[in-house]
């Protein structure tokens, strides 16, 4: 018999109705539809309206109709872990917010920030404890409420970002299938070039902070695009190879969608084709810790079982890596 491993045994994503699309951003800043498509692959981008809505809300959604999917009651959950770089609130933690929004009554749970990373992060941290043997069912949770932090008036980072949730289901896998292998790394000197100023314990809120615009994402677009390009694609080749995986081997890339152009030399790097890679930047734009799920559950009908599949993401901070998963279910 195989060692147990955590497979993904179900997704599920949720998306906001309300579109924004470049046409629209051209009336609030000096941007083209052509500027924003050549530079970084988005055309348009879902936003989280309506009075008191945050993250919980998205990711309760994707959450309940994961249940629903697998016909598994709330209350069968035993951890919850949730990849958010915009929670509802300091604390308590957005996980707990979501079980209890959803129902799930037995589970324990908590929050990673580790900005685009954290889905991966929190993935193979929910893996550990299915591995250990001490939990069945874990959910892990990717979600962000990005425009709830975006300056629509700085052109360099309102076209990049949207709003959205994934969420999937691990369990015990004995037949081989499941997370193989991952590789994590953080560099925190990269904060200067991508960061939120205000609101933790070195700058609390204030009315100066809020005047000078300082909760809002800051990014050095430049910087973080080199780092970013060279890092996701280095760690998706180094789990390649450390595993004996070569192109011809790999269904699927499912790299986080922050710009087309750091997706595709990640998977020249890796010897891939487009048509292995997994896309949908050009409708959600950057969802922060939502890309990878929300991708896993629009191609969900094309995975198979036994499909080798590689994630790959980078975020603020700087934090970046990569996961080798071999897909469980058809």
């Amino acid at each position: 018999m195989e060692k147990t491993r955590a497979a993904i045994t179900a997704v599920n994503g949720y998306v906001p109705d309300y579109i924004l699309s470049n046409l629209e951003l051209e009336k609030l800043v000096d941007t083209t539809d052509e500027w924003i498509t050549s530079r970084t692959g988005i055309k348009e981008r879902r936003i989280l309206k309506g009075q008191g809505l945050g993250s919980s809300d998205m990711a309760a959604a994707a959450v309940q109709g994961l249940l629903k999917k697998k016909n598994i009651a709330p209350e069968e959950i035993e951890l919850v872990i949730c990849a958010t770089t915009t929670p509802d609130m300091q604390f308590p933690a957005t996980a707990n917010i979501v079980s209890d929004k959803v129902g799930m009554k037995n589970a324990f749970g908590f929050d990673i920030n580790a900005a685009c990373s954290g889905f991966i992060y929190a993935l193979v941290t929910g893996s550990k404890y299915i591995e250990s043997g001490q939990y069945k069912k874990v959910i892990v949770i990717g979600v962000d409420k990005m425009s709830s932090i975006i300056d629509y008036t700085d052109r360099t980072t309102c076209v990049i970002f949207g709003d959205g949730a994934g969420a999937v289901l691990l369990e015990p896998d004995q037949s081989g299938a499941g997370i193989v292998d991952s590789i994590l790394r953080s560099d925190g000197s990269g904060r200067v070039h991508l960061h939120q100023k205000a609101g933790g314990s070195v700058l609390p809120a204030s009315h100066e902070t809020v005047d000078a615009k300082q909760h809002f994402v800051y990014q050095e677009g430049q910087a973080v695009f080199k780092f970013a390009v060279t890092n996701m694609a280095d760690v998706s080749a180094e789990i390649m190879e450390r595993n004996q995986l070569k192109a011809e081997d790999i269904a699927w890339l499912v790299p986080h969608q922050a710009n087309k152009r750091i997706i595709d030399a990640t998977a020249r790097r890796m010897g891939l084709g487009n048509e292995k890679v997994m896309l949908n930047i050009e409708k959600y734009g950057n969802t922060t810790n939502g890309t990878i799920p929300l991708c896993l559950w629009e191609w969900e009908n094309q995975l198979h079982k036994g499909d080798n599949i590689i994630l790959a993401a980078f975020g603020g901070g700087f934090t970046w890596g990569s996961v080798y998963i071999r897909w469980a279910y058809n």
